[in-house]
């Protein structure tokens, strides 16, 4: 119970007294049976036990680090059990309201467990109501350990540690150059030279940008990004368009932003 209170405890004494079926529950056991029992009472109450494991629901599929967050907006009691897709692993997270208190996968425990979680890219996960763990053995915020756990498994895939997933690791080869110029003669055609148009090339470095986004409308279902403006209250605005290198027109704050977006879209 001290180093694994997420496993339920059944306690079968042939020595039941009433002190004793009251220590077991305040400490912590979800059942008491006195010998002699049916086995049949004892199967009934494991498999009560198993489904309330899973009595918050189960998601498959799913971006760990970004589910996780969510639980954490939401403040929610829980515990929650994760197996990685990719490598069969099984993990455990606890949450009390929303603060992640520790973290387990196999012999690891703790925030190193939590990095190993949060680098699983797709993965299964039930959630049981209530969290069994009261120590906090974490400390750091949520974001901080999600992205740590990015920058650790980026380190891992170059050294060759870890493969790389392949919807996340694209290879950097340059759109031809004719895509932008078909980018801004359609939108010159369109609204005309004083559209606001400042400029279009390609940067990669929006590339992990957008592919948190389109996770979360994937884990929302309302599909992949298809386009986004972004306005970071800098000299020019950006429209971000995904393909294999992330293509950004920069243009000016006071351009005809909706029917600059709808002749993107067309």
């Amino acid at each position: 119970m001290e180093h694994y209170p997420d496993v339920p405890v059944i306690i079968i004494t042939g020595y039941s007294t009433p002190e004793m079926e009251n220590l077991a529950r305040e400490g912590g056991a979800i059942g008491y049976i006195a010998k002699p029992f049916l086995i049949e009472n004892l199967a009934r109450k494991i498999m009560t036990t198993l489904r309330k494991e899973a009595e918050g629901g189960t998601l498959h599929n799913v971006s760990s680090g970004m589910f996780l967050q969510l639980v954490e907006m939401e403040q929610k009691t829980c515990t929650i059990r994760l197996e990685d897709k990719f490598s069969n692993k099984n993990g455990i997270l606890f949450f009390q309201e929303g603060e992640l208190l520790d973290a387990r996968v196999n012999e690891l425990q703790g925030e190193n467990a939590a990095y190993e979680i949060f680098s699983w890219d797709q993965v299964n996960l039930s959630i049981q109501n209530g969290c069994a763990l009261k120590e906090k053995r974490i400390f750091s915020e949520m974001q901080h350990l999600i992205l740590e756990a990015a920058r650790r498994k980026d380190e891992e895939v170059i050294e060759g540690i870890r493969p790389a997933v392949m919807q996340d690791v694209q290879p950097f080869e340059p759109e031809p150059v004719d895509v932008i110029a078909k980018i801004k003669e359609k939108i010159e055609a369109k609204l005309g030279p004083s559209c606001g148009l400042e400029d279009i090339y390609q940067d990669n470095s929006w590339d992990s940008r957008v592919l948190q986004l389109s996770r979360a409308g994937i884990f929302f279902n309302i599909g992949e990004l298809e386009m986004g403006y972004i306005d970071r209250g800098e000299e020019n605005d950006f429209i971000v368009l995904p393909g294999e290198n992330t293509t950004v027109i920069s243009v000016n704050p006071k351009c005809p932003r909706d029917k600059l977006l709808q002749v993107l879209s067309e």
